[in-house]
């Protein structure tokens, strides 16, 4: 018996071109009326152009690949995806040019079909790919060419025409390199990266995330909701110009502004509130700073309770889990805020948010707030929680 993850035999020369291998899975003469195998293509390995009487099933198990069919333009394809091919249809496929490709083939009414091997894909068909986005002249990854277009659908940089080297190796590190080796969701990242924005005071980069926000179907309530948690970290005067883009962006879209109250306070009852908001994440430590704390200075714990836990952090709209992951960006991306970064790394660790979390998010924010302060912020990590290698 043989597993589909096994390569295999070497792929005929005269049907293929490039390392291909060949397993089959499931052979006609076992009784069953189709033929099922396995093709592991290495970069730019492909088939030939060729047709199948009874129509071909593609699933792709593994990597990154093409898809043509005769006429039309090379499609990528990709893990978990699906491609029906009809009856009589000129087509080929294979590995893209950076990623290793691998796909279950099948072909129903084996009785029937006739398989017609045709002419090789020559260098300059397989070159003809391209990105709405990027040329693969540029060098740039399948994987982040497909991360980048998952945000921004057929958006074309001007930064890739003045300066292509630098967009070259930003996009293959923060698009490729730095998503492959995070477990993150596009939907955390991206909420991470738009608190990243404001705490650097980058309006251009979180107009940009904005849109890929509401491109990957980021709620405009989510998107409110980080923004409207930035004042107490950041501060109105910094933050205001970004309700404003917010705004501008959502009626460019023609999203209504006028969004429901997202409040779980009132006047009243906001300290109370925002205090059991503080004691859930950090425990009793409140109790002890504000046992600690000088009387000329209680006000700032009281104001800590219910203006910042109980007017903003107490909202609904995003879980709490995750807005303790938004306040761990918005002051790494601020900087100089050691003391606060390890109140918050704790914090994050009593609700559930465990240190392969917090690294991952870290290692996110890379590319957006530069090395020094995510490493700042690494050491507050493992001053807090260390390493238990």
């Amino acid at each position: 018996m043989s597993s589909y993850l096994e390569k295999g035999i070497k792929a005929p020369e005269e049907w293929f071109t490039g390392n291909v291998w060949l397993n089959i899975n499931v052979k006609p003469e076992e009784g069953y009326n189709t033929n099922i195998g396995t093709v592991t293509f290495e970069p730019k390995a492909r088939t030939n152009w060729h047709k199948h009487t009874s129509g071909q099933i593609l699933f792709v198990i593994e990597g990154i690949g093409y898809y043509q069919e005769q006429g039309d333009k090379i499609k990528v394809i990709k893990q978990g995806d699906v491609i029906k091919i009809p009856k009589d249809v000129k087509h080929w496929h294979g590995a893209s040019h950076q990623s290793e490709m691998r796909h279950i083939a099948m072909i129903t009414d084996f009785d029937k079909d006739e398989t017609k091997w045709l002419e090789i894909v020559n260098d300059d068909e397989y070159n003809q790919f391209k990105s709405p986005i990027y040329d693969v002249e540029n060098n740039i990854s399948i994987k982040a060419i497909m991360n980048h277009e998952e945000l921004w659908p057929n958006y074309v940089s001007t930064v890739k025409d003045s300066d292509p080297d630098l967009i070259e190796v930003f996009d293959n590190f923060a698009f490729d390199e730095i998503i492959e080796n995070s477990k993150i969701d596009v939907k955390l990242r991206t909420f991470i990266i738009i608190a990243s924005t404001i705490g650097s005071q980058s309006l251009t980069e979180f107009k940009m995330f904005v849109n890929a926000a509401l491109n990957i179907e980021i709620s405009t309530i989510e998107i409110k909701e980080i923004v409207y948690q930035s004042v107490p970290y950041v501060g109105i005067s910094k933050v205001i110009d970004f309700v404003h883009a917010t705004n501008t962006i959502f009626r460019e879209r023609n999203i209504e502004l006028n969004i429901d109250s997202q409040s779980t306070t009132n006047f009243s009852n906001r300290l109370e509130k925002g205090l059991a908001v503080q004691k859930h994440i950090f425990g009793n430590t409140i109790d002890e700073m504000y046992k600690k704390s000088p009387k000329d200075l209680l006000h700032i714990q009281e104001y800590l309770s219910a203006n910042c836990f109980g007017d903003y952090v107490s909202r609904n709209g995003i879980e709490i889990n995750v807005r303790e992951l938004l306040t761990l960006s918005f002051l790494i991306a601020l900087g100089g805020t050691e003391n606060q970064i390890k109140g918050h790394i704790q914090g994050n660790i009593n609700i559930g948010n465990d240190r392969e979390l917090l690294i991952d998010m870290m290692t996110q924010l890379i590319p957006y707030v530069g090395y020094p302060r995510v490493l700042n912020a690494i050491n507050c990590l493992n001053e807090i929680i260390p390493s238990k290698q």
